[in-house]
Formats: C-alpha cells, sequence, structure tokens
C-alpha cells in the first residue's frame, strides 16, 4: 500500500496526463452534446463546395486521421478517469488479480495499471 503522500503523487501525474488528453482532444473532436463524456470527430468548418474529387478525397483522408487520433485519445482519458476514480475508493496501486501491490516502478511507467508485473496480462 502506498502512502498518502505517494497517492497523491501519482493523482497529480493522473491530473496532467487527462488534462494532456483532453487538450489533444480538443484538436480533433468535441464534447458530444449527446452522451456525457464522450467526443465527436471534428474537422471544424469543412465548407466543401466543390465537385473536385481529389479535395473530397483529402477532406475524408484528413476525417479518418482524426476519427483515429480521438479513438486513441478517447481510450486514454477514459483509463485515466478509471484510475482517478480507483484513488477516489482507495484501490489504486491495488492489483485486480492479486489484490497486492502494484510495483511502484509499474505505475511510474504506465499510470493507469490496474495489475501488477505477474498479472500484467489480465484484465
Amino acid at each position: 500500500m502506498f502512502s498518502k503522500e505517494k497517492i497523491k503523487y501519482f493523482k497529480e501525474k493522473l491530473e496532467k496526463e487527462r488534462e494532456r488528453l483532453e487538450k489533444g482532444l480538443e484538436y480533433v473532436a468535441k464534447k458530444s452534446s449527446k452522451i456525457a463524456g464522450d467526443w465527436e470527430v471534428s474537422l471544424g468548418d469543412l465548407n466543401i463546395e466543390t465537385s473536385d474529387k481529389n479535395e473530397l478525397a483529402d477532406v475524408f483522408e484528413e476525417l479518418e486521421t482524426h476519427a483515429a487520433i480521438e479513438d486513441k485519445l478517447e481510450e486514454g482519458l477514459t483509463l485515466v478517469n478509471q484510475a482517478l476514480g480507483r484513488i477516489k475508493r482507495g484501490t489504486y496501486g491495488i492489483c485486480h488479480s492479486c489484490k497486492n501491490s502494484i510495483e511502484e516502478k509499474r505505475l511510474e511507467a504506465n499510470l493507469v495499471a490496474k495489475n501488477c508485473i505477474k498479472h500484467a496480462g489480465q484484465s
């Protein structure tokens, strides 16, 4: 089990990571008005008035790129929010599989780790 100071340290790191992910998401997406915590891909004002197939292809390619980036960032944000939830519940740093402490080095490398190194492949 980690000290309060160490948990505070990891919480601050997780909050900074959440901030970084949200800023990245704001570049490629906007918050969903329909689903809380969800993001929708956006390209800003497309204003496409062209029949040029190459220009349209470029727009769709950019949209696909933004969608892939949005998916990855949103997945990371979900994991960070789950880790912050574990801090609130007092279970952060405890392996889901064996209930032992997760190695500090592992958490330094992967702030959102749910399992110790021995059980890393399990969910």
